[in-house]
C-alpha cells in the first residue's frame, strides 16, 4: 500500500457578503403525497419484511408538485432526500427571501462550507495492522471459517485511488466483490476515471478503509482486515482539495442510495466538526448532541427505521482542546462510533475524540488500535461486525451493536474515553451464536482515599487505569505499574470510580 498523508484542513474564510453570493442550504418540506411509490429493491424490501420494519413515509420520493414550484423560482436542486423531505440547494439571499415565503417550505437549515472533515496522516502496513488483528483476536473468526461471506457492505469515504491495483484488494476484485459504485463529488464519473484518476492526496482514503475492513496480501501472507470475502457498494461523497467542505448532503443521498440497495452494514470515517465562516451557522461541541445536525438525523433514521448498522469514526479531535469531543454523526445514539487505543495500553490514544459528558448515552461505542486515526479503526470493526452477521445474519443492527459492546474487554464498566473497550471475538462469536460467555468483570466497594488492590498473578504488570466522576465520565486515565503483587490506588478529588483494566478482565473499584 502507498503512503499517503490526509490533512486536517481549517481555515478561515471571508464572509462573501454580496447580493449575488450563493450558499448552500437544505429545503426542509412540510409534507409529501401519499400516494407515492418507493423507489427501493427487492431486497430491501425483503430486509424490512425480515427486521420486522416497515415501508413509511420516509421511503415516499419527494412532492413532485413542490420540486415543480422550486424550479418555477429558478432553485435546482443538488440533491433530494426521501429521509428528510428535503432538498439541497445553491441559494442567493433573494432566492433564501423567496424560498421562505413558499408556503410548502418548512425551513431552510444552512449546510456550512467550511465544516472540518476527520482524517489525520496514516499508512497501512503490516507492521501497524497486525497489533490489532491480535487485539480484537482476528484468529478466531479465521479458525472458524468466518470472512464475511454472503454480507454486503456499503463504504462511504472521500476516493476510492488505487483500490483495483492495490495488492491487499485484489482478491476482491478478482472476483468481482465491487457491486457498485457512485461517485456524487463528480457524477456519472466513468468506474476507471473513479478508481484511476488523482484529483488529490484525499483519494487515497477509502483505498485505505477498504483495507481495514478486507484487506489481503497472499503475497505477503499478511491479513489487514477480517471481511475478505465481503462484497462492496463504494460512495464518494468528500472532495478533498477543497479546504471547505459542505458536502453533509452528498453523504445522505449515498446513505439512501445503500438503503436502497438493500446494504445493511455501512462505514462511513468522515466526521463532521467544526468550521470557520459565519459562526452563527457553525458547529458548537454543545451541539455534538444526536440531534442537531442533518446528518445525525440522518445516521439516527437510518439506524431506526432502515435496520442498518451505521459504523462511524469518533473523530481525531482529542488533542484539539477547543474541541476534544467526537464529532457528527459519532453523536447519533443508534449508530456504532469507534474510537482508538493505544497498542500495549489498551487505553485511548490521544487524538482519539472523547465523548461528551452531557450525552444520555455512552459514546464511543467501542474503540481499537490505530496508530494513525479513528479513520482506521472504524473500518477494523466494520469487518469485525460483518463477520458476525456471517455467522448469525438474523441478527439486528442494534443486537449487532450489543454484542459488539457486550464482547469488549471493559464491559459492563465502559468510559467516555474508549466506550466499552476493544471488541473480542471469542466473545462476540459465541453470543453470535446464542452461547453463554463467563463474565470477565467484577466490582469492588471500599472505602477511604486509598486501595491496595491484590493483583498477585500480575506481578510488574503495566495496567491501564480510569479515574472517573461517575459511571462514565473520565477524570483521568493512567497507565499504573503492578508492584509487590499490589495495585496502589489513590483516589483522586471528585473521584467516584475507578477501572482497572486488565485485559483479560476489568475490575470496577466503586469509593464510598
Amino acid at each position: 500500500m502507498k503512503k499517503i498523508v490526509l490533512l486536517l484542513f481549517g481555515i478561515i474564510i471571508g464572509w462573501a457578503g454580496t447580493a449575488n453570493a450563493q450558499s448552500k442550504y437544505w429545503i426542509t418540506l412540510k409534507d409529501k403525497p401519499s400516494a407515492g411509490q418507493p423507489s427501493l429493491s427487492l431486497r430491501t424490501l425483503a430486509n424490512r419484511q425480515s427486521l420486522g420494519l416497515s415501508i413509511d413515509e420516509t421511503d415516499l420520493p419527494l412532492n413532485p408538485a413542490y420540486l415543480q414550484a422550486l424550479a418555477t423560482e429558478g432553485i435546482r436542486p443538488l440533491h433530494q432526500s426521501r429521509w428528510l423531505n428535503a432538498v439541497s440547494a445553491q441559494l442567493t439571499p433573494a432566492q433564501m427571501q423567496q424560498v421562505k415565503a413558499l408556503p410548502f417550505v418548512k425551513e431552510l437549515v444552512p449546510l456550512d462550507q467550511n465544516i472540518v472533515i476527520n482524517s489525520i496522516d496514516h499508512d497501512v502496513t503490516k507492521t501497524l495492522m497486525a497489533p490489532v488483528m491480535s487485539q480484537i483476536q482476528a484468529d478466531v473468526f479465521g479458525r472458524a471459517g468466518i470472512s464475511a461471506k454472503n454480507v454486503t457492505i456499503g463504504v462511504i469515504d472521500a476516493g476510492y485511488f488505487g483500490a483495483d491495483s492495490a495488492s491487499a484488494l485484489k482478491h476482491i476484485f478478482q472476483r468481482n466483490g465491487i457491486k457498485a459504485i457512485r461517485d456524487y463529488v463528480n457524477p456519472g464519473r466513468a468506474r476507471d476515471a473513479f478508481f484511476g484518476s488523482l484529483e488529490t492526496l484525499s483519494d487515497f482514503h477509502g483505498t485505505e478503509v477498504m483495507a481495514a475492513i478486507a484487506g489481503h496480501d497472499p503475497n505477503e501472507n499478511i491479513q489487514y482486515g477480517l471481511a475478505t470475502e465481503a462484497t462492496f457498494y463504494l460512495a464518494r461523497t468528500d472532495h478533498g482539495a477543497r479546504e471547505f467542505r459542505g458536502e453533509e448532503d452528498n453523504w445522505v443521498a449515498a446513505m439512501e442510495w445503500l438503503d436502497s440497495l438493500g446494504v445493511r452494514i455501512i462505514n462511513t470515517s468522515l466526521g463532521y466538526a467544526k468550521g470557520f465562516t459565519n459562526p452563527k451557522e457553525n458547529y458548537q461541541p454543545s451541539q455534538m448532541d444526536g440531534h442537531t445536525s442533518l446528518i445525525s438525523k440522518a445516521a439516527q433514521l437510518a439506524a431506526d427505521k432502515k435496520g442498518i448498522l451505521v459504523i462511524v469514526s469518533a473523530g481525531n479531535e482529542g488533542d484539539d482542546r477547543s474541541w476534544r469531543i467526537i464529532s457528527t454523526p459519532a453523536d447519533a445514539q443508534g449508530v456504532l462510533a469507534v474510537g482508538a487505543t493505544n497498542h500495549k495500553i489498551w487505553n485511548r490514544i490521544g487524538y482519539s475524540s472523547i465523548g461528551p459528558e452531557f450525552l444520555p448515552y455512552l459514546k464511543p461505542n467501542v474503540s481499537c488500535f490505530s496508530l494513525y486515526g479513528t479513520s482506521l479503526s472504524a473500518p477494523v470493526i466494520t469487518g469485525f461486525a460483518a463477520c458476525l452477521m456471517q455467522a448469525n445474519p438474523n441478527l439486528t443492527n442494534k443486537e449487532l451493536i450489543s454484542i459488539i459492546e457486550k464482547s469488549s474487554h471493559l464491559y459492563p464498566y465502559g468510559n467516555n474515553y474508549i466506550g466499552y473497550g476493544v471488541p473480542q471475538a471469542s466473545r462476540a462469536l459465541a453470543m453470535a451464536k446464542g452461547q453463554s460467555t463467563a463474565s470477565t468483570a467484577r466490582s469492588i466497594k471500599v472505602s477511604g482515599k486509598t486501595y491496595s488492590l491484590p493483583l498477585a498473578e500480575y506481578a510488574d504488570a503495566s495496567v491501564s487505569v480510569f479515574h472517573k466522576k461517575d459511571e462514565f465520565r473520565v477524570l483521568q486515565q493512567e497507565a499504573m505499574r503492578v508492584q509487590n503483587g499490589a495495585l496502589v490506588l489513590r483516589r483522586n478529588h471528585d473521584e467516584k470510580r475507578t477501572t482497572v483494566d486488565l485485559k483479560k478482565e476489568v475490575i470496577e473499584i466503586i469509593w464510598q
